[in-house]
């Protein structure tokens, strides 16, 4: 499943719903779209297991009965873990996010790593480029540090991002400032951090 992109995933709740039997809603207009809001892209490669999203359905239903319904419809890979009714005026999921919190694993021995977490930490700014644009990644480092190594002695970080509005730091960008390729770790988004309310 971490080889699923945003859109393959937005389609795959859409599919699951449609199996499910459920009423799921849909916007008007000559292309109608299911309504579904996803609470963060999840990067291409990249795990998790705190994923929120805000469904609508046309009708109310109990929610031991729409979560007996998706279970049944779930794709391999996709768990669900909790079903809670929403406000419908609460505010949309990308404006309550803060941060997401990552925990890091390293498949290839990274010499001196120690050392250059400790200069990210203490540098003032990381200047960095994504898609022609500048942007500072030192911000956007909100926490970082090694755990305990795994049982194979590979090493293991925890990371907290911002991700603010235009403000949104990316695990795989501060694995390059680090020098780690991407594909040489295995990233898990373990947290989503909520504003209070």
């Amino acid at each position: 499943m971490r080889y699923t992109g945003h859109l393959d995933l937005h389609r795959a709740w859409e599919r699951t719903f449609r199996r499910s039997g459920l009423p799921l809603a849909y916007s008007q207009g000559f292309h109608p779209q299911p309504k579904i809001n996803l609470g963060s892209a999840l990067p291409l490669g990249i795990t998790s297991d705190c994923e929120v999203g805000d469904f609508w359905l046309e009708t109310t239903l109990p929610v031991s009965e729409i979560t007996a319904a998706v279970e049944k419809a779930l794709p391999p890979g996709i768990r669900l873990t909790t079903v809670e009714e929403v406000d419908l005026h609460a505010p949309t999921l990308q404006t309550q996010l803060l941060a997401m919190e990552y925990e890091i694993l390293l498949l290839e021995p990274f010499s001196g790593l120690d050392e250059r977490l400790a200069q990210m930490l203490s540098a003032v700014s990381l200047p960095r480029q994504r898609r022609d644009k500048a942007y500072d990644l030192r911000p956007l480092i909100e926490a970082l540090h090694r755990l305990p190594d795994d049982e194979q002695g590979h090493a293991r970080l925890q990371a907290r991002l911002a991700a603010r509005a235009g403000a949104t730091g990316r695990p795989e960008e501060l694995m390059a400032e680090i020098g780690v390729p991407v594909e040489a770790t295995r990233i898990h988004r373990t947290r989503l951090v909520w504003a209070e309310g």
